[in-house]
């Protein structure tokens, strides 16, 4: 067992096998997922085995009030009880990865995929995603915490685990690949390339050996696209990413709606309000995976377009904002398609000339709101072409992709996953590893070994006390031991105070009298301090309220620090794991 440790840790080409591994384990727990989802929407909902829960043209008006009321109080019941033992919630594999190195409890994950299992099975506006993704990182991460990987290391296999489940929800291989890459993992990367392709080629052939992937769109040949639909199509772009920012805007002030309910009652209320609105179309329960399938090749007046568009979008929010779990991944590709079957009917309305492919602006559509919730260009993009085998589609997909990121990006600056993250006080906007930023505090850098000198000493009894060159500078206090100020030594023996070193205080030389670190800064925001203040060295207080010192940081050790790791951190990108 030392040994294969030894050899996992020597060089990525060793984390193949484990992520082919993870991969398979992966693909098969997505695939009894989707499984169980079914059978419970064929048990309550009383559907035919062989159709999706959304693609009904009818439900029972009772099933679709009472299922998501009593899966919302199971759900609400839940929450509760954690609340109560005060458990803190759980990590999602972006949060691990950015902060925590790739670290997921598995118990924790499973809870979370119990959950997701829950609502959607029940019928919650809300996908399975979210629980394929945690499900697949929380294996991949409890297999590296075993075989003690190092950080970079687990941060790729927790992006493998996650690259196998929508890999083999979708049966798309490269597009599970670039959402590891894109979302997971947060770099594109050559030592990462071979195990997140091996893992999620073995996720979506296990799920395909299994009975095919749950999420799986069969798109008849497309047409080619003339240049003189990409404006249009870019035109779709801004839209579906206005829609996006509208989308995650919302998302607080739902959750606000539901602050005043006690935390139990919460989802019941929501499954009540989203039963409710399946009573006028079944196609806002769930994900919407049948009922994109069915609308993607039927005819639609633009007035029912836009009213499944407002219910589906409003179904989702309210589920999430009142305590379902799930996930918008689907949901997103969903309402992206029918916001281009109406915004191509729209534009055939206004003149026969701005007509454009319905099928293609659905697949742009479809693609572009994905990417503004839930990012990935690339991602969208190359799902789009494994879903059309079409070059010349996915070319402008990927226009319509990169446009709506970058509208994005700059109007928001978060997808879905990073915003809710930040509403929890969280800053971070993918998942770029920043974990070591935080870890790496001034408490960890300074040094305790202050040399202090009470305010009324004179200059030359300083000097006799502290050698030049001994250290940088000296600190200041008064009776109290309280920072007063900071002497640099080289001050401290200009040859323009040997006249007068024995009558002045050396309280009359200090500096950054009001500027001070504390223990509790990162690394970066104590550059910032001492960028500001143009220091060499500043001296570390106890806390914001209190002035007692606790030691000292030079600029040129802590920049040294900061750019050691972010050497450390980056050398992944090149392949060389550390």
């Amino acid at each position: 067992m030392v040994r294969l440790r030894a050899l996992l840790r020597s060089n990525e080409f060793y984390l193949i096998p484990l992520a082919l591994l993870i991969g398979t384990l992966a693909g098969a727990v997505v695939t009894l997922m989707a499984e169980i989802a079914q059978i419970a929407h064929v048990l309550i909902y009383g559907i035919p085995v062989d159709v999706r829960l959304s693609a009904n043209a009818r439900v029972s008006p009772w099933a679709a009030l009472m299922a998501p009321a009593l899966g919302g109080l199971m759900l609400g019941i839940m929450e509760w009880s954690r609340r109560r033992m005060k458990i803190s919630n759980a990590v999602d594999p972006i949060e691990a990865n950015a902060l925590r190195g790739g670290n997921l409890s598995m118990r924790d994950s499973v809870v979370v995929s119990s959950q997701t299992l829950i609502s959607n099975g029940c019928g919650a506006s809300v996908g399975l995603e979210a629980g394929y993704t945690q499900i697949g990182s929380g294996i991949a991460s409890l297999f590296g915490k075993f075989f003690n990987l190092r950080r970079n290391d687990l941060r790729l296999i927790v992006g493998c685990g996650a690259a196998a489940a929508i890999a083999a929800a979708f049966g798309a291989p490269i597009t599970g690949a670039f959402y590891a890459c894109e979302l997971i993992v947060g770099v594109y990367s050559v030592g990462s390339a071979a195990p997140i392709l091996a893992a999620s080629l073995a996720g979506a052939l296990t799920a395909q050996w299994l009975g095919g992937a749950p999420y799986s769109i069969e798109i008849p040949k497309v047409g080619s696209v003339g240049i003189e639909q990409y404006l249009a199509l870019i035109g779709l772009a801004l839209v579906t990413g206005g829609v996006g920012i509208a989308v995650m805007r919302s998302s607080s002030m739902f959750e606000r709606l539901f602050a005043w309910l006690p935390v139990w009652l919460r989802p019941v209320i929501g499954g009540l309000i989203v039963g409710s609105f399946a009573i006028v179309t079944p196609q806002v329960l769930a994900a919407g995976h049948g009922a994109m399938v069915l609308d993607l090749f039927h005819e639609m007046t633009i007035g029912l377009v836009a009213l499944i568009i407002a219910l589906k979008l409003t179904a989702c929010l309210i589920s999430l904002a009142s305590g379902f779990r799930g996930g918008l991944f689907f949901a997103s590709l969903f309402v992206g398609s029918l916001i281009g079957k109406f915004f191509a009917a729209v534009l055939l309305l206004i003149s026969p000339n701005f007509a454009i492919d319905p099928l293609v602006a659905m697949l742009t559509g479809m693609a572009t709101l994905g990417v503004a919730i839930v990012g990935g260009p690339l991602t969208m993009s190359f799902l789009v072409l494994e879903m059309t085998r079409n070059v010349d589609v996915t070319a402008v997909v990927l226009a319509g992709c990169i446009v709506t990121s970058i509208c994005v990006r700059f109007m928001f600056g978060h997808s879905f996953s990073t915003w809710r993250l930040h509403l929890r006080g969280e800053t971070i906007r993918s998942a770029n590893d920043v974990g070591w930023l935080r870890n790496l505090t001034v408490e960890r850098l300074m040094r305790s070994d202050v040399g202090k000198v009470p305010a009324s000493t004179t200059i030359a009894a300083t000097r006799r006390e502290f050698a030049l060159g001994s250290r940088p500078g000296i600190v200041v206090v008064n009776n109290a031991d309280e920072y007063v100020g900071l002497v640099m030594l080289p001050d401290l023996f200009s040859s323009d105070l040997d006249t007068i070193a024995d009558d002045i205080q050396v309280v009359e030389l200090a500096r950054y009298i009001d500027i001070v670190l504390i223990p509790e800064m990162n690394v970066k925001s104590a550059m910032a301090v001492f960028d500001e203040a143009e220091a060499e060295m500043l001296a570390v207080v106890d806390s914001t309220d209190s002035r007692k010192v606790v030691g000292f940081l030079t600029e040129n050790f802590a920049r040294r620090r900061y750019v050691e790791e972010i050497d450390k951190a980056t050398r992944g990108v090149l392949g060389a794991l550390s």
